[in-house]
């Protein structure tokens, strides 16, 4: 008979599955970084990618928390939200709008990753892993700053040059 899963078998499970993104994500921001052709919007992905090393960083740590390898699953999720993205790149390439479909894709990424982690950390604290929360609180306000640095840009520039 088959185990029955508990919190802490979700809590893993949705661990690999971030794990997996974050693995795809910074492998997808230096494509989108050379396709921007806004300095300030190429900026972001290229900070991002230093974030995002960091993101993978703590994710391990709380691997070895747990005396688990640091293992992805496959995330369906990512994969469409990156591969949209991509075809943003193609369909839009050379167009003025380029640049705010690539920010659009970005923010979409982020919202997956806040909705990853927030649930997480909660999940961590209800599992009592004190340690877990404070890594992934880390994490989830770095995202929730990306994601309020890309809403600005697009605002205050990518927008308006997409629209002109």
């Amino acid at each position: 008979m088959a185990k029955d899963k508990d919190l802490n078998d979700l809590f893993l499970d949705t661990l690999k599955d971030i794990y997996f993104a974050e693995k795809k994500i910074l492998k997808a921001l230096p494509k989108m970084a050379k396709a921007a052709t806004s300095d300030k919007l190429r900026a972001a992905f290229e900070k991002h990618e230093g974030e995002t090393e960091g993101q993978i960083e703590r994710l391990e740590q709380i691997f070895e928390i747990l005396d688990e390898p640091a293992r992805g699953k496959t995330c369906d999720a990512i994969l469409g939200i990156l591969d949209e993205g991509k075809e943003i790149m193609d369909e839009y390439k050379g167009t003025s709008a380029l640049d705010a479909g690539l920010l659009a894709a970005a923010q979409a990424v982020e919202h997956y990753e806040i909705s990853r982690y927030g649930t997480l950390k909660t999940w961590a604290s209800e599992l009592g892993m004190k340690d877990a929360v404070r890594l992934l609180d880390e994490t989830l306000k770095q995202e929730k700053k990306t994601d309020e640095s890309l809403s600005a840009l697009a605002v205050s520039a990518v927008n308006l040059a997409a629209a002109a």
